[in-house]
């Protein structure tokens, strides 16, 4: 970093001798005296110019932050004898912004960054230079970047979700259908190898065998605990305005993209499974990298937001020959735009193994263009999403939209669903 004469200083010294020689040539010593002060302080302010250089750092203390605000501090020290320090502080998708520090210590600025997004984010960039006395001198511009965030998805409060109806392991939240330790009364049957004396029903007793010679005891149903794993379809990260689907236009900061939505809604789920009690993991489908096994608990519930927050588009998947593979005991939720045939060769493969499914359609609300190749491209498009749409709800898989303006309704068609299979009924038309 170098000081230099700034262009006021330039400025000011020519105007000062140009005075100067008029009020010598023309005998006017008041004309020369007001070119004095112009000359002198561009001198003065050049021996009196800043040895340092300005100092601009960011805390960056917390790598993780959450949606809607993402904040941060900045702390300046602008070098000894400057009068001020002039900074541009740039946000993707703001308009930059403007702010003068006077010279003299430490200045701590808290910045604010608003923004709907999720996952990886660039925050704050500075550009910062200080002023020396007098305006004489200016530094040459220092630019400071403010480390990248990761943005953890929230979860949106959703009661009861579908679950597989066959269970695992010997104990867990849910009731199976197999006889065990548990709380819900399966019946009332003759005392047999292995039952304790605990579980002896003595009223049940005295009234079937007053003699006492047959014991009767009350056997109940155990418990056990369902499996799930989350499969987000991140290959497309798509937008409300199609003239962004072309990666040429960038992306809004307060609009959330179908990978936002993916990411929301994933959340979510896993919250609703994790506080059931449940086990739940996690498939990229753009990523080939080792899978999240379902596991249960809080500190698994932040591996599966920390792994969503991070999944995004890599280049051009490549073709998979085969599903990912999911335990038999598990249900899928596949988060997905719908845009390709892909989803449907997934679901088609899991349910030849029997393996239920359900589909979060994650494509936000696609507002009308001008361009007539445009609308016409996208009325194609949303014929084809349809087709696939109803192909799947015939195949007996639930449907479920997840926009930005639909998502607060879907507790109440995952409370359907949920319904739905306690009655053994299966629903295909969730979608409204």
């Amino acid at each position: 970093m170098t000081w230099r004469p700034s262009g006021a200083s330039w400025a000011a010294g020519a105007c000062g001798f140009a005075l100067l020689a008029v009020g010598v040539v023309a005998g006017r010593p008041e004309v020369a005296v007001l070119g004095v002060p112009l000359v002198l302080g561009p001198v003065l302010g050049r021996a009196a110019r800043p040895g340092g250089t300005t100092h601009a750092a960011f805390d960056g203390d917390a790598p993780t932050a959450v949606p809607g605000e993402i904040a941060d501090t900045l702390h300046v020290t602008p070098p000894e004898r400057a009068d001020a320090a002039e900074l541009r502080i740039f946000a993707r998708g703001h308009r930059p912004l403007d702010v003068v520090i006077p010279g003299g210590g430490e200045r701590v600025l808290p910045l604010r960054l608003a923004s709907v997004r999720t996952g990886p984010q660039t925050t704050f960039e500075v550009h910062a230079r200080s002023h020396g006395p007098h305006g004489a001198s200016v530094e040459d511009v220092a630019a400071v970047r403010a480390p990248d965030r990761v943005v953890l998805p929230t979860a949106a409060p959703l009661g009861r979700v579908p679950v597989s109806r066959r269970l695992r392991g010997l104990t867990g939240p849910r009731t199976s259908r197999r006889l065990g330790d548990g709380t819900e009364l399966r019946d009332v049957h003759p005392m047999g190898p292995g039952d304790t004396l605990r579980r002896v029903d003595w009223r049940a007793t005295a009234r079937r065998a007053p003699d006492l010679d047959t014991l009767y005891v009350r056997r109940t149903l155990a418990t056990a605990e369902a499996a799930a794993v989350l499969v987000l379809d991140s290959r497309d990260d798509v937008g409300s305005d199609l003239h962004t689907w072309r990666g040429s236009v960038p992306q809004r900061v307060d609009e959330p993209t179908s990978l936002d939505l993916a990411r929301h809604a994933a959340a979510s789920v896993a919250a609703a499974l994790v506080e059931a009690g449940d086990r739940v993991g996690l498939e990229d489908l753009a990523r080939r990298r080792r899978p999240l096994a379902p596991a249960a608990g809080r500190r698994h519930l932040r591996r599966i937001l920390h792994g969503l927050a991070l999944a995004a588009p890599v280049g051009d998947p490549a073709p998979r020959v085969r599903p990912p593979q999911v335990p038999a005991d598990a249900i899928v939720y596949l988060f997905t735009t719908l845009l390709d045939d892909a989803p449907l060769t997934l679901v088609e493969a899991w349910a030849e193994r029997g393996i239920p499914c359900v589909v979060i359609d994650t494509l936000p609300a696609v507002r009308p263009v001008p361009e007539r190749h445009l609308a016409l491209a996208w009325r194609i498009t949303s014929m084809e999403r349809a087709d696939r749409t109803r192909a799947l709800q015939a195949g007996g898989v639930p449907v479920l939209r997840w926009s930005a303006s639909e998502r607060a309704a879907a507790a109440t068609r995952f409370e359907v669903l949920v319904r739905a299979a306690e009655r053994h009924v299966p629903v295909v038309g969730a979608r409204r």
